[in-house]
């Protein structure tokens, strides 16, 4: 989860230097690859977290809502990186 806020940090910085960079017509690449692959690490904490999460959590307890969180938060991110890659410059 530590990396895919890293990646999506990243990915900003990347869209603002792309934003006034880039020739117009261009598309927004590094940005929304950057996206994606934030996605799949919030895929794969999450996964990781359903896998072992009767090693770590007694029985009684739930999931919460960061959990929840999470498999939202996946679809989301992974479609503003597509959204990125599909994405041309405006002047």
């Amino acid at each position: 989860m530590i990396l895919s806020v890293i990646f999506s940090v990243i990915s900003l910085f990347l869209f603002f230097c792309q934003l006034f960079t880039l020739q117009k017509g261009g598309r927004f690449f590094f940005t929304g690859i950057f996206q994606i692959l934030a996605s799949l690490f919030v895929m794969s904490g999450a996964t990781i977290y359903t896998v072992k999460n009767a090693d770590w959590v007694p029985e009684s307890a739930s999931y919460g809502y960061a959990y929840i969180l999470a498999w939202v938060a996946f679809p989301l991110a992974l479609i503003s990186g597509c959204i990125y890659v599909i994405l041309r410059k405006r002047e």
